[in-house]
């Protein structure tokens, strides 16, 4: 069984310690593809480190997180812009609209979003959007730029069962992780509605740990518990929940 972790920051100061064994967890539980998201220049070195170890599992995505959008964000955008002449990334993300912790850089947000997703227009490439307390910004954003070129995974997917329809009608997937299992998550309550071809799977590691370790540090071995939570609400065997998610991974990324 391949499994895929479309969302992980692997190489989060969270996993100092421990990273070897941490990685070796997640192979060990069949998870063999980690995409990785950016937040800014600070961790680019840091993700390169990743990949270089990690060649045949780690896969990288290049972009401006919006809670890292501040007043350098031209320079932040310009490095994203920079970075993706000159190297494959798998995805500009993740990036996004959020306005959960502060709302002063709104309209620098929405302008770096927008950018960025004409950068992975010009680059052929999907888009991860990050959306807290944000789905009216970001849809009226997707509703201005949609087109047949633009595609990809509304990351960590939280909305309602009308949020999922719209978000799918932008040619996007599904990211679906830890929030599943909650308690209070809700979106377990309609999800089984939303055909499995539009789902993919993700951790968000080292955030949002599923249901029993909620609270606590998350990994991408973890990932097993969201599985678990998908094969109860679709009522089909891990294997074929994990096989379709993965596939569904590989017509985002392309590999």
């Amino acid at each position: 069984m391949t499994i895929t972790d479309t969302h992980t920051h692997l190489y989060s100061e969270a996993f100092v310690e421990d990273r070897g064994e941490m990685m070796q967890r997640a192979l060990d539980a069949g998870v063999k593809r980690f995409f990785i998201p950016a937040i800014d220049s600070t961790y680019t070195q840091s993700m390169l480190d990743l990949e270089a170890n990690y060649p045949e599992n780690v896969f990288l995505m290049m972009g401006l997180h919006p809670t890292h959008v501040k007043e350098n964000y031209k320079v932040e955008l310009a490095l994203v812009e920079e970075w993706l002449s000159k190297r494959k990334f798998y995805a500009v993300g993740e990036i996004g609209i959020d306005l959960y912790w502060d709302k002063t850089f709104l309209k620098e947000q929405q302008e770096a979003f927008v950018y960025q997703i004409r950068l992975a227009k010009k680059h052929r490439l999907p888009i991860v959007i990050h959306g807290r307390d944000s789905f009216d910004e970001i849809f009226e954003i997707l509703e201005q730029e949609k087109s047949d070129d633009l595609f990809g995974i509304f990351h960590c997917f939280t909305g309602t069962l009308e949020q999922a329809h719209k978000a799918l009608s932008y040619n996007m997937k599904l990211g679906i992780g830890g929030v599943a299992t909650f308690k209070n998550g809700k979106i377990d309550q309609f999800l089984d509605q939303i055909d499995l071809k539009h789902i993919v799977l993700e951790t968000d590691s080292p955030y949002l740990a599923p249901a029993p370790f909620r609270g606590k540090r998350n990994e991408s071995s973890y990932i097993l518990k969201v599985l678990e939570k998908l094969s109860s609400l679709y009522g089909m065997p891990e294997e074929e929940i994990a096989a379709i998610t993965t596939a569904n991974s590989k017509d985002i990324f392309g590999i």
